[in-house]
């Protein structure tokens, strides 16, 4: 088991990549809490896995897009667990539209919840991260945030501004043995993407090297990759997750 014994913090980790997270760190051996705004309906098998690899996962109820209620779940969950040893800063939403028709509403929740979010983890989790001399954070970017994507601004500058934000916390936390880097998934397999036209995923595939789109499991492994020590010496990267994409 690669994390057999770490505590692991994931947001958004009810549904989607996040939920791929939770399970495959659950199956590695990790302890998780998962934060979201609500549980969904995955608790059983998180709990299931959890019994199984003789781990525990905890649900945390939060808004991300509030620093105070984040502030108030980093406390609770540094009781509990004693130590954070990894943490994915995974939440995120879309508010998709032409810059020449977006509501600046639809700017300032993006930017709250996909950047701001991560700014307010970090912010927690890397003091405790740094006086303990370990940790891994994990910030999920996006394609989009390397190369861009018409009616995506709110959501690519969101996305760019994870990678500014690791590559910036890496060089502070080096020396006190913490890691940041980032993962930039392509076009994945999501109930997001369900919901695109056959039209609009054949545009896409013709764009993708590989001919398909990425599993949520796929994901979720880098982010293993990344949350274990196999990846002891690599910090302020961006691992691309997209199928030759960004080739």
């Amino acid at each position: 088991m690669l994390l057999k014994d770490k505590n692991a913090v994931v947001t958004g980790g009810a549904r989607g990549i996040g939920a791929e997270m939770v399970k495959l760190f659950l199956k590695e051996g990790a302890s998780v809490w998962f934060v979201d705004l609500n549980p969904s309906d995955i608790m059983d098998e998180f709990e299931s896995l959890a019994q199984k690899s003789g781990a525990k996962v905890v649900y945390k109820q939060c808004n991300v897009a509030e620093e105070e209620q984040v502030n108030t779940v980093v406390e609770e969950i540094l009781k509990e667990a004693g130590q954070i040893d990894v943490l994915v800063n995974n939440a995120g939403i879309t508010r998709d539209g032409l810059i020449f028709r977006m509501p600046s509403s639809d700017w300032d929740l993006v930017l709250k919840v996909n950047l701001t979010s991560a700014f307010y983890f970090s912010k927690k989790v890397a003091h405790a991260m740094a006086r303990a001399k370990t940790g891994s954070i994990i910030n999920i970017s996006s394609i989009v945030g390397v190369h861009g994507n018409a009616g995506q601004c709110n959501y690519s500058a969101s996305k760019a501004g994870m990678i500014g934000l690791t590559k910036s916390l890496a060089q502070e936390v080096a020396s006190r043995n913490v890691r940041v880097n980032a993962v930039a998934p392509g076009f994945i397999d999501t109930p997001m993407t369900e919901k695109l036209s056959d039209k609009v995923k054949e545009a896409l595939l013709s764009r993708i090297p590989m001919g398909r789109l990425g599993s949520p499991e796929e994901v979720a492994k880098i982010c293993l990759f990344l949350a274990s020590d196999l990846s002891s010496y690599v910090t302020g990267q961006v691992i691309g997750v997209d199928g030759g994409m960004g080739m």
